[in-house]
This record gives C-alpha cells, structure tokens and sequence, in this order.
C-alpha cells in the first residue's frame, strides 16, 4: 500500500538559510466580517531562517517585521504595519508536489486610517494583547514563493475606532512572498 505524499513533517531541512528578505506584490488585507478589502501595493518581511537538516518544524525561521505599502480601501490611504516576533512554522510536507504547509504565529499588528478620516485597529489572534495571530501558508520549493492563504487565519481586529468595521471582525490577508536569498525548504 502506498504512502499518501502528504504526511506530518517530522524534520526539516532548510538551505541555506540565514538572514533574508521577503517581497510580494499585490497584498490584500480582508475584513471577512464587514466585508471590505484593504488592497496595497507590495509587501515586505524580514526576518532569519535556520540553517541545516534535521530541524524540529517549529520556528524553522521567525520574521520580525512585515510592512505593506500603498495600501488603500475606499479611497482612504491606509497604513498596515506588524512588528513583532513571528515565528515561521513547517507543518507537513508534499513530496510530490515538493510543497511545504506552513504556518505564521505571533502575528500582532496595527492598521491605520489617516486620510481622509483618522481611525486605528489592533491586528491580532484571540485578543488585543495576545500577541498569538496566526496564518496559514505554502512554500513551494519549485518557484521559491511562500503563499500566504486565507483559509487558517485566526486574526480578528480589536480597539477599533473605525467608522465601517469593528472589533472582533475576522480578517485575513493574502500574498504571495519570494525569498532573497532563494531558499529550498523539505521534509526528507
């Protein structure tokens, strides 16, 4: 009986590693329960991977920063801005398709409104202050994309003063990320 090419990751290889630079273009941050789409132009982590075989899934390499820029939703000039530890996490492994699934944790962020209202919203997973958001993505080895999805998120908004959305909304955001310097991540 044949192995299904999808199974739980036990260990991690990642080459080659070290400091790098994540660029995507079109960026849409959604608001699932207000149903309103923040759309900006291009989106950038920074952050470390580990370097070797062998390695545990959790935290194979933690961004510590994603910024997007020319965001805007109904004509208004939006800021999105996360800072914080988050940890970039390998779940299981396609060895077919040599695709990893992939998770983001310890999202915390703030999106701001400035023009032509001023209002803020705190970004993260089970409360303002839990520092716990998190993502669902794929890293496919063949094109060096890791694909931020929309399905997974558990991020929500809180300490909202926006006149259209509220705290508690769901949001999730998606795009597509290319790593400099190229990486090969897998599960042997």
């Amino acid at each position: 009986m044949a192995a299904a090419p999808a199974l739980a990751a036990t260990t991690w290889t990642v080459k080659p590693g070290g400091a790098v630079t994540a660029k995507a273009g079109k960026t849409v941050v959604n608001d699932v329960t207000a149903g309103l789409s923040v759309t900006c132009t291009s989106s950038t982590a920074k952050g470390t991977l580990k370097t070797g075989s062998g390695l545990a899934g959790k935290a194979l390499g933690t961004f510590t920063s994603l910024a997007f820029s020319g965001c805007s939703a109904m004509g208004a000039t939006v800021s999105v801005t996360i800072k914080t530890k988050m940890p970039l996490n390998g779940v299981s492994y396609n060895s077919t398709t040599k695709t990893a699934s992939m998770t983001i944790t310890g999202i915390h962020g703030k999106l701001t409104i400035t023009s032509p209202i001023s209002c803020s919203a705190v970004i993260n997973g089970t409360s303002a202050t839990a520092n716990n958001g998190k993502v669902t993505a794929t890293f496919t080895n063949a094109t060096n994309t890791l694909k931020v999805l929309t399905k997974g998120s558990n991020l929500h908004l809180y300490n909202d003063t926006c006149p259209v959305t509220a705290s508690g909304d769901a949001v999730n955001f998606t795009a597509s990320y290319k790593f400099t310097p190229a990486q090969h991540i897998h599960s042997p």
